[in-house]
């Protein structure tokens, strides 16, 4: 850890968050078998949620030791949202809500090809010819390993069903 840095927008609430899953686990693990035995099924479970305990707990005592934010730098919801939420993850995001909304109606391969084209240009942006080549290469081997392989049923969706 950097000595000296200033604690930044949600760390202490994410700390917080992580201890407490991290119990919730541990309460999990616990109710598999509880402390019966050294061989039974919740000894690994309780083994790795008490080290993820610990180690939320550690990081916690180190975010509760970090000096405030400055005034004025990301202590209002806005510098929060821009610091830990901002713009491309939000743009991503709705492209994700449009993708599933999207879905049932196209189907699963014209929805996820248009999905994978507008997220690879939006993010790498190269040039379109790149883009469209990267997007058919991508989903012919989706297509080949979930349809053709593993003999996958991909949804076709409501307005295509007809027609293919």
């Amino acid at each position: 850890m950097e000595r000296g840095r200033a604690r930044r927008p949600g760390e202490r609430a994410f700390a917080v968050l992580a201890v407490v899953f991290a119990l919730v686990a541990s309460w999990q693990a616990y109710g598999i078998s509880g402390f019966s035995g050294l061989s039974t099924a919740g000894v690994f479970p309780m083994l790795a949620a008490g080290v993820m305990t610990l180690a939320a707990l550690s990081v916690l005592w180190s975010t509760l030791r970090m000096p405030e934010v400055e005034e004025g730098q990301g202590r209002t919801i806005g510098g929060f949202l821009r610091e830990v939420f901002p713009a491309r993850q939000q743009v991503m995001v709705l492209m994700v809500v449009v993708y599933m909304l999207v879905l049932p109606w196209i189907g699963f391969v014209l929805s996820s090809s248009l999905f994978l084209f507008a997220g690879i240009h939006y993010l790498w942006r190269k040039r379109i010819v790149i883009t469209i080549g990267l997007t058919v290469v991508t989903m012919a081997v989706v297509y080949v390993v979930f349809r053709v392989v593993f003999q996958v049923v991909l949804p076709q969706g409501i307005l295509l069903r007809g027609l293919f």
